[in-house]
């Protein structure tokens, strides 16, 4: 006897069920491969233009120095800032070598937010610093990142359209970006210019935190040009 309507449409639906349930187990699984072997994974997002001031901010999910997992989502309700960094940039130097990146840190993690620093320097380049030298290079500094992302290949950077180090963004605990900029308002490498600079982070946290709209949200970022894998 031929199957009825209604039992042929039955299997249909369970044959797209289960095809369905392996997709999602087939992309969890690269997921959790890419993260095992150090990679970035952007979440979620299509190749797209990287967002402005006012627009979603892109999930990721990336190792740290320590091997440990970070995902942006796993940080909503709170707020995240998103600091690229290399130490082979004298901008770098200027911010951490004067005491600035570190107090900047510090002032924004006692509030509660989250710092995330981002190498998204390529391995090949001739300042890139494995994991274990780059945790020591920001412990020399006294630096205070709630953590430091390793993103060799560029999917975080490209995604938010990090140009320099350091270059900032600010998500609010929405997960929408707020800041997108310069650290502060005077591009130069010359430590002695930080005490007459206004600090955008610091700014910006500050009139957040105040129930303010921010009132610098975009700002130009400066610094040296982050050596993106080709």
């Amino acid at each position: 006897m031929a199957p009825s309507s209604s039992s042929a449409s039955r299997s249909y639906r369970a044959a797209r069920n289960a095809r369905a349930a392996l997709s999602r187990a087939s992309r969890r699984a690269i997921m959790t491969a890419a993260v095992a072997l150090g990679a970035t994974f952007l979440m979620n997002a299509p190749a797209m233009a990287a967002p402005a001031v006012g627009q979603p901010a892109p999930d990721f999910v990336a190792v740290d120095t320590t091997g440990a997992k970070h995902r942006l989502s796993d940080f909503a309700g709170k707020y995240v800032v998103l600091e690229w960094t290399n130490p082979g940039c004298p901008f770098v130097n200027k911010h951490y070598g004067g005491g600035n990146m570190p107090a900047t840190q510090k002032a924004a993690t006692a509030k509660g937010v989250v710092w995330l620093a981002i190498n998204s320097t390529e391995r090949d380049a001739s300042d890139y610093l494995k994991p274990e030298a780059l945790a020591a290079w920001m412990k020399e500094r006294s630096a205070a990142p709630t953590a430091v992302l390793m993103d060799e290949d560029g999917v975080i950077g490209r995604a938010y359209g990090a140009r320099t180090t350091p270059h900032i963004f600010i998500v609010d605990p929405k997960g929408t970006l707020v800041y997108a900029g310069g650290i502060d308002s005077i591009a130069s490498a010359r430590p002695e210019d930080i005490k007459t600079a206004t600090n955008y982070v610091n700014q910006a946290l500050g009139e957040a935190f105040g129930g303010k709209a921010i009132s610098a949200a975009a700002t130009r970022p400066y610094g040296c040009s982050i050596k993106y894998k080709s």
